[in-house]
């Protein structure tokens, strides 16, 4: 009879607990600052321009060490 009280009080705690997360997570929420749009804009073209610049250097490295390795015979 203990063990059972004692898996039933389990759940409990593990429900409460789980509600009391769910609730910190809902007021943390409205304390977030959202950047504005024209600040999203741009950090992604940021990103976008340096990721295609390293895929740039790293396929003419590519053609480099090709045209290297293809003069030793």
């Amino acid at each position: 009879m203990t063990n059972l009280k004692q898996k039933t009080n389990e759940k409990t705690s593990f429900k409460e607990g789980l509600i009391t997360y769910f609730k910190g997570v809902k007021s943390e929420w409205g304390k977030v600052t959202w950047p504005e749009k024209n600040q999203i804009v741009a950090e992604t073209g940021i990103v976008v321009f340096v990721v295609s610049a390293f895929t740039i250097a790293v396929y003419l490295m590519d053609i480099l060490f090709k045209w290297i390795l293809g003069l030793i015979k």
